[in-house]
C-alpha cells in the first residue's frame, strides 16, 4: 500500500500548522443555531439501498453536527429504536414518521410531511 501525496494544503485535512505562539485559530465554516421554530424540516420514508428495511429519514436540519446528533439522539429514545446520523440527515430504523413529527411539533420544530 502506498502513501497519499498532499498535493496542497487542503490535503492535510484541515490543519493549521504555525510558529508564531500567539496564533488563534477560528473555524470558519461554524454555523448559528436557528431556533426550533426558525427550522423547516421535512420527514419521509426512505427503504433505498437498505435491503427493503424502512427507515424514516429527517432532513433540513440547520445548525451544529452536535445540535443535529443530540436531536437525533433525542428521537431515537423517544421512539425506543435505533439510528444514525450522517450527512446532515437523521435516520430513525422503522416505521415512525408520525410519531416523530408529532415529537418535533411539540418541541417547536415545523415539519413537513414528504412522499406517501
Amino acid at each position: 500500500m502506498g502513501k497519499k501525496k498532499l498535493n496542497s494544503l487542503d490535503s492535510l485535512g484541515g490543519f493549521v500548522f504555525s510558529t508564531n505562539n500567539d496564533f488563534e485559530y477560528e473555524k470558519e465554516n461554524q454555523q448559528e443555531n436557528l431556533k426550533p421554530n426558525q427550522q423547516h424540516l421535512e420527514a419521509h420514508f426512505s427503504n433505498k439501498a437498505r435491503g427493503g428495511k424502512t427507515v424514516t429519514v429527517i432532513t433540513g436540519f440547520e445548525g451544529s453536527e452536535d445540535e443535529l446528533k443530540s436531536l437525533g439522539k433525542m428521537l431515537k429514545q423517544k421512539c425506543g429504536v435505533g439510528g444514525s446520523v450522517k450527512d446532515g440527515e437523521i435516520i430513525i430504523q422503522g416505521k415512525f414518521r408520525d410519531k416523530i413529527m408529532e415529537i418535533l411539533k411539540k418541541d417547536g420544530y415545523n415539519v413537513k410531511r414528504v412522499g406517501g
